[in-house]
């Protein structure tokens, strides 16, 4: 078994661990922090919209040896409004002016012809309405507000409402940051931006799931042990599915990654960046949020259920009082009552069928001492 292998395994039967809901306020912090600066970039920089929400023309020039600096500047020149200029991998370059109608479309066309000494024949013009971005900003609100909608109706039913608000926030939490990125770092908002938000939902939901089912398994008849809490059982929860978690998040980062920074970054396909951006930082957001967000949530709002309060009391009291965890008391077995919840009491027999009890010596039966 490889070394990750080994330490999953540990996760798993709870021999090593990190106490994720317990140092829950730290990460809290961190994502509170994160948020607002992701809400701060879009509301000082705001996002960089392109020309299919603005309108306007897009040029396509064929191979040509003009820096992407001297056809911006042309551009510029010639329609008086910013442009957005970008070198594809074949020489050729994209060129998009917003808010120009025909008469001006065709007027710019000429210049960029004439200044990067080129046929305007070749030039590739392409007009774009507003509308159609608008349409389609439109329905993917819509489509977002019904995804919510379903998810939480969904996971209360399948599991319970709090962990339903758990993971609606960590949706919230990642959209957010995923948008506020975009503001930061500039790149341009396009139709296929708004395709990599709606596809990273699922992903991110993905983990969160997968621990919530983990802890709906592991927490059944929980308030009849007095060995865990809730919180502890979530986190016990939480990294049994750690390295599942990770393993799954890094095999999806890595041909997005190849994408991002391979296509759209080295090759020049600048249109590869307005999906792969979007699901290279929702991925990993989502990533974050289900491991250190979801789950801390959950057990913070089970902890207010009045039965889980006096679980807590109760597991507390046995272990001020220095009584054995497994609910074992003067070398009587007791893991009827606090046996781990989902794990099954084991009990082994002695040769002459009389059951071995963990409180007596080793090799002796139940019966009298020798």
């Amino acid at each position: 078994m490889s070394r990750l292998g080994t330490i999953g395994a540990r996760l798993y039967r709870g021999e090593i661990g990190y106490d994720f809901v317990r140092h829950r306020k730290f990460w809290y912090a961190v994502s509170i922090l994160i948020t607002i600066a992701a809400i701060a970039g879009v509301a000082i920089r705001g996002l960089n919209m392109g020309i299919e929400f603005k309108g306007g023309a897009v040029f396509t020039t064929p191979s040509t040896k003009v820096s992407v600096t001297d056809a911006r500047e042309y551009a510029e020149e010639a329609s008086g409004h910013p442009a957005i200029v970008q070198k594809l991998g074949n020489g050729t370059m994209r060129i998009q002016v917003a808010e120009l109608n025909t008469s001006q479309a065709a007027q710019v066309k000429s210049d960029l012809a004439r200044d990067m000494k080129m046929d305007a024949d070749k030039i590739g013009a392409e007009l774009v309405g507003p509308s159609w971005g608008k349409q389609i900003a439109n329905k993917a609100w819509t489509g977002l507000a019904i995804f919510m909608v379903l998810v939480v109706i969904y996971l209360a039913i399948a599991f319970e409402w709090r962990m339903a608000l758990a993971a609606l926030i960590a949706l919230i939490h990642d959209l957010t940051i995923t948008v506020g990125v975009y503001a930061l770092v500039g790149f341009e908002v396009t139709p296929g931006t708004v395709i990599g938000l709606l596809t990273i939902l699922g992903y991110s939901l993905y983990d969160t799931v997968v621990v919530f089912d983990g802890l709906k398994e592991g927490s059944k008849d929980i308030t009849k042990q007095t060995r865990f809490t809730y919180s502890e059982m979530a986190n016990r929860s939480l990294n049994g599915t750690l390295v599942r978690s990770i393993n799954t998040t890094i095999v999806a980062l890595l041909p997005v990654a190849g994408l991002l920074f391979i296509g759209g970054g080295f090759l020049g396909a600048g249109m590869l960046n307005d999906i792969s951006l979007s699901l290279f930082v929702g991925l990993a957001a989502g990533a974050y949020s289900s491991i250190f967000i979801a789950t801390p949530l959950v057990a913070d709002f089970k902890e207010y259920d009045p039965q889980m309060k006096a679980l807590r009391k109760r597991v507390l009291a046995k272990r001020a009082k220095g009584e054995q965890a497994d609910g074992e008391q003067d070398g009587q077995d007791d893991t009827s009552q606090d046996a781990i919840p989902g794990e099954a009491a084991v009990a082994a027999a002695g040769p002459a069928g009389v059951v071995e009890q963990r409180g007596r010596g080793r090799g002796r039966s139940s019966g009298r001492r020798r």
